[in-house]
């Protein structure tokens, strides 16, 4: 049978998504946040999630409709505070006790979802080291230099902002679009992207910025 990971809609590419997932969202400064699945997960309803995201409130994202929603138990990212005026949803809540947050390094961030991917269960970095952010964590000093164990992380979905795709799932980004991406892909149990296009024929090898093997459901959205 050939090969065609091309689903029909948003809403059938969260089919088996269920309560209690991580969920890797892309994104970074304006770029690839993936929103027409991030709505169709609000609205597939699964809750207890776990939300992994550079920032957890962005303007541009519309990952505050799956907590204002109520959806989501957790958040792992690495900013935590909008620049809009007043309270975002997310930091009400979390001012309110009924959300968790761990505020995690962006390079730290990074590499724990690339180190889920790569199958490594932990590495040592300086970073964070005697800050609040290293409290109660593993420490040890390497090459003259103290460092704290970061931990990986993987999860069950995460959810792409692409500019095209094949049938295969091979993927092209648009500039910036690429950031958290292919690394949330890789560490990740079921990979969806949504994209501006699709197409029969293969991408050029030479093109191709994510290989399909990381891809299980593509999404044509438009622009």
């Amino acid at each position: 049978m050939a090969i065609d990971k091309r689903v029909a809609s948003a809403q059938a590419a969260m089919e088996g998504v269920r309560d209690g997932a991580v969920v890797f969202v892309s994104g970074f400064g304006g770029a690839g946040f993936a929103n027409v699945l991030i709505r169709a997960l609000r609205d597939h309803g699964a809750k207890e999630l776990t939300l992994v995201v550079n920032s957890a409130t962005h303007r541009l994202s519309l990952t505050h409709e799956l907590i204002a929603n109520g959806q989501v138990r957790k958040v792992i990212a690495s900013a935590g505070r909008g620049r809009e005026p007043g309270l975002s949803v997310f930091e009400q809540l979390l001012k309110d006790g009924k959300i968790e947050f761990e505020c995690v390094p962006q390079g730290t961030f990074a590499e724990r979802i690339r180190a889920g991917g790569a199958g490594i269960p932990a590495f040592y970095t300086p970073v964070a080291y005697g800050t609040d952010l290293a409290k109660g964590k593993e420490t040890r000093t390497i090459n003259g230099r103290d460092c704290v164990l970061e931990h990986a992380i993987s999860g069950d979905l995460a959810l792409l902002r692409a500019d095209i795709a094949d049938r295969f799932g091979n993927l092209v980004f648009r500039h910036a679009q690429v950031n958290f991406g292919p690394a949330m892909a890789t560490a990740a149990r079921l990979a969806v992207a949504e994209v501006r296009a699709t197409q029969d024929e293969p991408i050029a090898p030479e093109r191709v910025q994510l290989s399909g093997v990381f891809i299980d459901r593509v999404v044509a959205v438009g622009a």
